[in-house]
């Protein structure tokens, strides 16, 4: 196994929990030393993007601050 695909299969990638399950479209995150990476749950092959620490500090803060619930 390469380090670049052992790094991947250690990631511990998460859903929201307002997603059905139903296999529709949903987003995955994985949290790293760096931030966060962000793909399409359908796409478990790819790390998706990424996105640094404040940056995703500043989305999960405004995501929780919005009164938009679904």
């Amino acid at each position: 196994m390469s380090p670049e695909s052992d790094a991947h299969s250690r990631l511990e990638w998460f859903r929201s929990s307002y997603s059905n399950g139903a296999g529709g479209e949903c987003v995955e995150c994985a949290l790293t030393d760096e931030g966060a990476l962000v793909r399409d749950s359908k796409m478990t092959k790819t790390y998706g993007i990424a996105v640094g620490s404040d940056a995703w500090s500043s989305f999960v803060q405004a995501v929780n601050r919005t009164s938009v619930r679904p």
